[in-house]
């Protein structure tokens, strides 16, 4: 079995494949101060309470945009699994074009996902990771890497919003019912989950205008389901699209 890592700034997502089937899965929080050995004993509480065996891991493959942690996780799949895992970095066979001005820029988290989706979906696409950023990724219809977009994620506005001002709420992100709200939290939801739905759909149609083509739009991340159903231009809707990057390029980079 493989055990899959994606560490992102927020939340670490876990999965364990056998073959090319997600067998399981779990989310934790990122904690940057936690040792390998807090890891470690969670994850094989979560791996016994699913029965799954520590000692058939036979493979790990691990992508982060927290760097101290990526060491911290290295180090837990020694010590709890007998493994070293693959970390996506530069120099790691991805069978992907990287076109941009320095490749070494984008975040492995942005190529695995680009890995994925052409691998199951074809190309051109437009991949949106929405999470503690919101970002675009695009390939173009050859199948190459060819840049993007960042964005803040709509809960990092959502806490700016009231963390900068004196009078504003701090609000539950959740679909208000008319677009001009009648007090502070509809006007607020109504701004945010609206705005944020505008911002999406408005990015599609450029980067399609850019690319002078339709293309196939994935959709993935933490704060995925809120606009999924919203948004029509989305395609398909993938939470396990990081999980299932990792997998390939781990076949890719041991192949017999």
């Amino acid at each position: 079995m493989l055990l899959a890592v994606d560490i992102g700034n927020t939340n670490i997502k876990l999965g364990v494949f056998g073959g090319d089937e997600i067998l399981a899965t779990w989310n934790l929080a990122t904690e940057i101060h936690a040792t390998s050995d807090e890891y470690g004993g969670v994850l094989l509480n979560l791996m016994d309470r699913r029965q799954v065996l520590s000692a058939s891991v036979s493979g790990v493959a691990l992508c982060g945009v927290v760097p101290p942690l990526i060491y911290t996780f290295a180090e837990m799949c020694r010590k709890y699994l007998n493994n070293r895992p693959l970390v996506v970095e530069a120099g790691v066979k991805t069978g992907m074009r990287i076109l941009l001005d320095n490749p070494r820029e984008v975040g492995p988290d942005r190529v695995v996902n680009a890995v994925a989706a052409r691998h199951l979906y074809g190309s051109p696409l437009i991949i949106i990771d929405l999470g503690t950023a919101t970002t675009f990724d695009v390939v173009s219809k050859e199948g190459d890497y060819i840049g993007g977009a960042i964005a803040p994620g709509i809960n990092i506005a959502s806490e700016a919003l009231f963390s900068r001002t004196a009078a504003l709420p701090r609000i539950e992100l959740v679909r208000p019912r008319d677009v001009i709200g009648r007090n502070t939290v509809s006007a607020m939801q109504s701004g945010i989950i609206f705005g944020y739905i505008d911002l999406i759909e408005g990015m599609i149609k450029r980067i399609e205008q850019e690319l002078a083509t339709k293309a196939k739009v994935v959709a993935t991340g933490g704060q995925v389901y809120p606009f999924a159903e919203e948004i029509g231009a989305i395609d398909v809707v993938d939470p396990n699209l990081t999980l299932k990057g990792l997998r390939l390029i781990y076949e890719m980079n041991n192949e017999s």
